[in-house]
């Protein structure tokens, strides 16, 4: 084989390999979207839902929410419920608060994750407005209460298999992101008059 000739194949071959990797990279970026609306769907690992109102009726089987934080590696908040435990009816519209604190001499950035538990709760467990679903940023020693309303499904109850089900853990995770990443995400998601949907609102009375 000539050199040209093996050259040229080298080269094919490279071609197909950088192709075969591009591809698997887009199919791995566009797994996460495909697993997340999964997730969203069927409550799988204790993803909640999100609705835009409560349904109106309210049963008389209660059942306690629980209210876990934490924060990832290197976020410097503290984070804490307001309150630990709530008694709510099932298909109650409920308020609960998360207190965060930034104790640095600077602003920092944060995207909260969250999931139930027990994980088969999730499908059940319904959020309408909730500080998660924006980042949020705390100037330096700037304590913030952030609400979220929820409710839980009264669907809940023709399932046999959540029967034995009188608690469920409503848990956050706060992670840090920069801020330079965390601006250039807003600009391209919101634009410049992108609001903070998650705030609580000024008004609202912690739930006891």
């Amino acid at each position: 084989m000539s050199g040209l000739s093996l050259r040229r194949r080298n080269g094919m071959v490279g071609a197909a390999v950088a192709l075969g990797a591009v591809a698997m990279l887009g199919a791995a970026y566009a797994a996460v979207p495909l697993y997340r609306m999964y997730c969203q769907l069927t409550g799988y690992g204790g993803t909640t839902q999100v609705a835009k109102a409560a349904p109106g009726v309210i049963s008389d089987r209660k059942i306690t929410i629980t209210f876990d934080a934490n924060t990832g590696k290197g976020m410097p908040w503290t984070f804490e419920p307001a309150v630990r435990h709530v008694s709510v009816g099932i298909g109650e519209e409920t308020l609960a608060f998360y207190v965060a604190t930034n104790p640095t001499d600077h602003a920092v950035q944060g995207s909260a994750t969250f999931n139930v538990a027990p994980a088969k709760a999730g499908s059940y467990f319904a959020k309408i407005e909730c500080f998660c679903f924006t980042q949020q940023v705390l100037q330096p020693g700037e304590t913030e209460t952030m609400g979220v309303t929820f409710f839980v499904d009264p669907a809940i109850l023709k399932d046999r298999d959540l029967d034995d089900v009188t608690e469920i853990t409503l848990s956050y995770t706060f992670f840090e992101v920069p801020m330079q990443q965390a601006a250039a995400a807003a600009t391209k998601v919101s634009g410049p008059a992108g609001g903070n949907a998650g705030a609580a609102p000024v008004d609202a009375v912690p739930v006891r």
